[in-house]
């Protein structure tokens, strides 16, 4: 039994820059929406046992504090807009790669 290392490395660089790329490119969508002032501010699930577990207080703080760096924005609503898009277009690109990479899996092709 032999080993083919060529084909071993070849998939080990794609998925390595295959995970790269979705990492890149959720981050920078997350950077565009927050200058766009849509912090995605997610109220944490109440689970039993959880080992951190955030009170109305701390919620409300992070809620206001969201709302003030969103006020504070330099950008014009123009801006604000383009940053918007672009926060689209990198989801929908994190999202074609997820699934372009589920369809080769799938289609082995």
């Amino acid at each position: 039994m032999s080993i083919d290392w060529g084909a071993f490395v070849n998939v080990f660089v794609a998925a390595l820059v295959g995970a790269g790329t979705i990492v890149l490119f959720y981050a920078l969508g997350l950077r565009m929406l927050v200058r766009a002032g849509r912090v995605p501010v997610v109220t944490p699930a109440e689970f039993t046992d959880a080992i951190t577990v955030l009170s109305e207080k701390e919620i409300r703080r992070a809620s206001k504090q969201a709302a003030k760096a969103a006020r504070k924005s330099p950008l014009s609503e123009g801006q604000k807009a383009l940053a918007f898009a672009a926060a689209i277009g990198c989801f929908i690109l994190c999202g074609a790669a997820v699934l372009g990479g589920i369809l080769l899996i799938v289609v082995g092709h």
